[in-house]
């Protein structure tokens, strides 16, 4: 298994689109302003936050149960910022949407700007065959509100190809986060 590099990840996102929408290079300025860059690295692709975010709240006293959980334990939001409590978390999803290939598996990891401020960017890996905008969860480890901000960089893929093909892909096996489109919360 070989990490790709960015000719490779560019040659991808043009044949077989991989990454849509697509940046082939670094972006670290839009309008005139400084953003958290985004696009094509060295060897990865750094990823946007949308807008759409759920924040996490306990107004309802629930218990965190992956197997049960309570939509009324989040607050949605659309904007251009979100603002995360102290000590809690928000799930987003990416701007991009995926389309990894079948000896591909993608391992994402936060970027350094966010986790210098206590927020730690979390995202499973995309296995082969997986398609969809990724779900983000963002936590805050601190004990001060932290801003994220839609539309530039919160994390960096990286592509890892096998020599071989899986035997068993994501779609093969009917996957059941196969195609999200939106902020996905956990199924069981």
């Amino acid at each position: 298994m070989a990490i790709k590099s960015d000719g490779w990840i560019r040659k991808m996102a043009a044949e077989s689109e991989m990454i849509t929408p697509f940046e082939s290079g670094q972006v670290r300025s839009m309008n005139g302003e400084r953003v958290i860059s985004f696009g094509t690295s060295s060897y990865g692709y750094d990823v946007r936050c949308a807008d759409e975010f759920k924040v996490f709240t306990n107004i309802h006293s629930a218990t965190v149960d992956p197997k049960a959980f309570d939509e009324r334990s989040f607050v949605d939001i659309k904007s251009d910022v979100c603002i995360i409590p102290p000590n809690s978390f928000a799930l987003a999803r990416t701007v991009e949407y995926f389309k990894i290939p079948r000896s591909v598996l993608t391992v994402c990891l936060g970027k350094s700007t966010y986790a210098r401020c206590g927020i730690i960017v979390n995202v499973t890996p995309l296995e082969p065959e997986w398609e969809g905008h990724v779900t983000l969860e963002f936590s805050n480890t601190t004990t001060l509100p932290a801003k994220i901000y839609a539309n530039e960089g919160v994390a960096q893929m990286l592509f890892f190809e096998s020599d071989e093909i899986c035997e068993m892909s994501y779609r093969d096996r009917g996957g059941k986060y196969q195609g999200q489109t939106g902020v996905t919360l956990p199924k069981t």
